[in-house]
């Protein structure tokens, strides 16, 4: 039988694996403990769900995801609006290092996936699907760049980036803490012993996700859940910039002949209207109001390119997939062990920063953060260092390098 779910039905599907998902990484432990995404977890059930029932000659579903795409431009258009310049200078040098030190990762990968894929004998395009595309980028830059790579003819990239995100988010969480605990012992290094703070663990009392908000500057005025007029104004400036997004990405593609994707254009006017904007203050910015729409989008979109998934195009890439993916992590590691520890230096700080960077390096920034916080925990000092740098590098200044190089290299190997 062939089932075939028109948009409304789609949608609503997406919104209650959405949910299920988020149930599901709340209350099974190791689902929260490795900081899988509640798309993933939903999404990528019904997708195996879907294989079961294809394999077994029962069923075929096909889905009308597009909504997909405007959601997913408007995710980017967030992540745009929170990167402010002014944010890198609460982080001074150290931030500038570390940033250099991300963006050096994210270039690397694309090309290591390029010259890994070459070797194992895949379309190189696979390669960067295995970079910087879902490594450094996560599943969300894995549900959007994956279609585009198929629209430039390689079949199967949406699986292999996904499958990718997914290998990198178990092993940026595994590997980080041992990693940096190993390099503490290695290079016998001291922890601090002024300004001891209580460390607050991710899933307890403590919030190290409060901590930094506090570290990035937040005042002492009440908070206040987003508001209507607060979600309205937002979703007014952030429709304006999709739309001026996508004009300026047809607009580049059109002079240059390299494919600029709707949601990167979209991105980068809102980078550029947020900067103008802190300089000449046209219009309050809620960052409740972006951090909703940001989860919200983020969520739908990609509970529809997981659920969407065709699996079973990933097996004849099983073995090449898992070569390069760890060729991979081992870059990654002596990366960080031999460079940024000692860029950073070489202090309980650099450490911390080490298995942030292994975290979001591999898989995301809540990855990053639950690293830190529980190597921080062992010994009961809390670097607010890397508490304040890594969110802002491996969250939002990242983008500025690392979207437009998967852009160029994807263009490259068309």
């Amino acid at each position: 039988m062939n089932f075939e779910l028109d948009l409304v039905q789609s949608s609503a599907l997406a919104l209650i694996l959405l949910l299920l998902g988020e149930i599901a990484r709340n209350r099974i432990g190791f689902l929260s403990r490795f900081s899988i995404p509640g798309p993933v977890i939903g999404g990528f059930f019904f997708a195996l769900l879907a294989l079961l029932l294809r394999q077994t000659g029962v069923a075929e579903i096909e889905f009308d995801t597009t909504l997909q795409t405007p959601a997913m431009v408007a995710f980017f258009s967030t992540i745009g609006l929170g990167g402010s310049l002014a944010m890198m200078k609460k982080g001074g040098k150290l931030l500038v290092v570390y940033l250099i030190a991300c963006w050096t990762v994210a270039i690397m990968q694309n090309l290591i996936g390029i010259g890994m894929a070459n070797a194992v004998g895949v379309d190189p395009m696979l390669g960067i699907m295995a970079g910087a595309t879902s490594l450094e980028g996560g599943h969300g830059a894995a549900a959007a760049f994956g279609p585009t790579a198929e629209q430039m003819g390689t079949t199967g990239a949406t699986e292999v980036a996904i499958a990718a995100a997914t290998f990198g988010l178990v092993a940026g969480s595994l590997l980080g803490g041992p990693i940096a605990g190993w390099l503490m012992k290695r290079r016998r290094v001291t922890v601090p012993s002024e300004d001891k703070l209580k460390v607050g663990v991710l899933s307890g009392g403590g919030s190290a996700g409060a901590d930094i908000a506090e570290d990035q500057g937040s005042t002492d005025e009440p908070e206040h859940a987003a508001g209507y007029r607060d979600m309205l104004a937002i979703a007014v400036m952030i429709g304006v910039i999709m739309v001026m997004g996508i004009l300026l990405g047809d607009w580049f593609t059109d002079v240059t002949g390299f494919a600029l994707p709707a949601y990167v254009g979209a991105m980068v006017i809102a980078v550029i209207f947020r900067n103008i904007n802190d300089k000449l203050g046209w219009f309050k910015i809620d960052d409740r109001s972006v951090d909703l729409i940001s989860k919200f989008t983020l969520g739908f979109f990609l509970t529809q390119a997981m659920m969407s998934l065709k699996i079973w195009e990933l097996a004849n890439l099983a073995l090449p997939l898992i070569i390069i993916l760890v060729v991979q992590v081992v870059f990654l590691i002596l990366f960080a062990v031999f460079v940024v520890f000692r860029m950073m230096g070489r202090n309980y700080d650099s450490v911390t920063m080490v298995s942030g960077l292994i975290g979001h390096g591999l898989g995301a920034t809540p990855n990053a953060l639950a690293n830190m916080d529980a190597f921080n925990s062992r010994f009961g000092v809390r670097s607010e260092k890397a508490f304040l740098i890594v969110p802002l590098a491996g969250a939002m200044l990242i983008d500025m390098v690392a979207l437009p190089w998967i852009v160029w290299c994807m263009n490259w190997v068309a």
